[in-house]
Order: C-alpha cells, then sequence, then structure tokens
C-alpha cells in the first residue's frame, strides 16, 4: 500500500513538473517577442535622441552671441542636448577621415569657411518631423533675427520613426499569435493533467461536494503554476539576453526597471490567467459530465 501510494505521488509530482515545464517554455517563447518589442522601442529612443540639428546664423553674429544662445537654447525642454560647434569642430566634421582639415584650409588660402553654429538633440517625444518641424517654428519666432537657417536631414527623422514602426507592428503581430498558440497548448496541458484526477473529481461531487468546494484546490494550484512558470520563463528570458550580451558582442541588450517590471508582469499575469482559466473550463466539462462518460 505505501509502495502504491509512493508511485503515485511520483506521478502527480512528475505530472506538476511536466505541466510547468511545458507551460514555462510556451511564455519564454511569447517571452522573446515581448522583450524584443521592448528592446526595439528602447534602440528606437536612443535611434530618436541622436538624431541633429543645426543652427545656422547670420554672418553678422559672432561667437559671444552664438554661445548666448547655446545657454538660453539648454533651458528649452524640447531638447535633449544643445552643444556649440566651432568652426575648428565644424571643418573636423565636414573632412572626415578622407582628407584633412589642412587641406581645406590651403583651398581657402587659410581661412576657415565654416562659421560657428549651434547643434542640438531633441527628446523622444520631438524627433519626428511634426516636432522638428515645430521646434524649428519655435526657434525663429524666438531667433528670427539671429537665425538664418534651421537644418535637420528629413529622411533620416522619417526613416527612424518609420522603419521601427514597421519592425513593431511584425512583432506585434507574431506575439498575437503566440498567445493563440499558447492559449490552446497551455489549454491542452491542464486538460491532460485534470484527466488523470477526474475519477477523484467525480467521486467528491457523488459524496456532496460542491463544485465551488472541488474548484478551489484546484484553482489555487492552477495559480501557483501559472505563477511558477512565469518567473521561471522570465529566468529562461534573461538567461538569454544575458548569453547574447556576452557571446556577441555587436549585441547588447538593455531595459529599463519599467520596461522589466513590465515584461514580469506581463509573462506573470499572462501564465496564470491562460492557468486559471483552461482549470476552470476543464473542470466544469468534468463536473458536467456522467459517470459512464469518464471511462
Amino acid at each position: 500500500m505505501a509502495t502504491n501510494k509512493k508511485i503515485n505521488q511520483l506521478g502527480l509530482t512528475s505530472s506538476y513538473i511536466s505541466t510547468i515545464v511545458g507551460i514555462s517554455l510556451v511564455l519564454f517563447m511569447i517571452g522573446i517577442v515581448l522583450g524584443s518589442i521592448f528592446g526595439l522601442d528602447n534602440i528606437q529612443k536612443q535611434a530618436k535622441e541622436n538624431l541633429q540639428g543645426d543652427l545656422f546664423f547670420k554672418s553678422e553674429m559672432n561667437a559671444a552671441d552664438i554661445k548666448q544662445i547655446e545657454q538660453e537654447l539648454k533651458t528649452w525642454t524640447q531638447f535633449r542636448d544643445v552643444f556649440y560647434v566651432s568652426p575648428e569642430r565644424a571643418i573636423e566634421e565636414f573632412t572626415g577621415q578622407d582628407q584633412t582639415a589642412d587641406n581645406i584650409l590651403e583651398i581657402f588660402e587659410g581661412t576657415n569657411p565654416l562659421p560657428p553654429t549651434i547643434g542640438f538633440n531633441p527628446i523622444t517625444e520631438y524627433a519626428t518631423l511634426e516636432g522638428m518641424e515645430k521646434i524649428k517654428r519655435e526657434l525663429f519666432l524666438n531667433y528670427k533675427n539671429q537665425i538664418e537657417e534651421v537644418s535637420y536631414d528629413k529622411a533620416s527623422v522619417e526613416s527612424v520613426n518609420l522603419g521601427f514602426k514597421q519592425f513593431v507592428y511584425l512583432f506585434g503581430i507574431v506575439a498575437i499569435l503566440l498567445i493563440l498558440i499558447a492559449v490552446a497548448m497551455i489549454n491542452n496541458t491542464i486538460r491532460l493533467a485534470l484527466y488523470s484526477k477526474r475519477f477523484s473529481i467525480k467521486t467528491m461531487q457523488l459524496v456532496g461536494a460542491t463544485s465551488s468546494y472541488i474548484r478551489r484546490p484546484f484553482l489555487l494550484n492552477s495559480i501557483l503554476i501559472g505563477f511558477v512558470s512565469g518567473i521561471i520563463s522570465l529566468a529562461l528570458l534573461f538567461g538569454l539576453f544575458y548569453a547574447l550580451n556576452n557571446i556577441i558582442d555587436s549585441i547588447e541588450i538593455s531595459y529599463s526597471i519599467n520596461a522589466f517590471l513590465t515584461l514580469l508582469g506581463s509573462l506573470v499575469l499572462l501564465g496564470v490567467f491562460i492557468t486559471y482559466t483552461s482549470t476552470f473550463l476543464a473542470l466544469n466539462k468534468y463536473l458536467r459530465m456522467k459517470l459512464d462518460d469518464l471511462y
């Protein structure tokens, strides 16, 4: 008798473990897609904040006046960074590595043809065509007598916004498909786990136990399984990200605390919701079945 009880206990433990492993792997796949979406959002934010605009001033403006404007613009909330670009720095950036600044100066007989300017990086909210145009209008409104031109690369701004948006849509569709597959797989896993207990469920019902009394331990257990599976899937996910960061030098995956908490909450809540719902529906099926139909 003790041996049979031990065997049953081992079988029950094995069933729980296999259920948790199966659900964890499904949630892990969903986590990869959700993590990719959060990662893309972080990369897009960095790309947007690296967009640059330049202010060119009228010829009568000297370096001191331009630096004064630089200090004023640093108080604007639309900018992540504002910096003064001296003629020396401008010519270095213009020549790049193809030729030296001395070659350009020789062409212009020792005179630097590039004027001092101010560069700026917008905050994420303004890193769009509409946002940059709004910044441009406000700059001319406040410094119409000092500014000659406000320049930025419209193609780069449009590319940053459109390109990442397409990736997010693509990953969003994949995430929805994976969630649908996850619901089906987890539901099937739960049904198989409860199938072995169908006689116990029916026996409890025959001796007078109410449906809510029978459901309670199974539903509490489903919440625990969903929670543990969500934590395991998150551990696997960040283990994968850590491995990618250390194995591939060109990949750097980082998340803010808000993204981490959102990812954690999404996987845990999704795991708990699916396991709870699947358990509830499967229990209702066995509670409604007649005894002869259990065989």
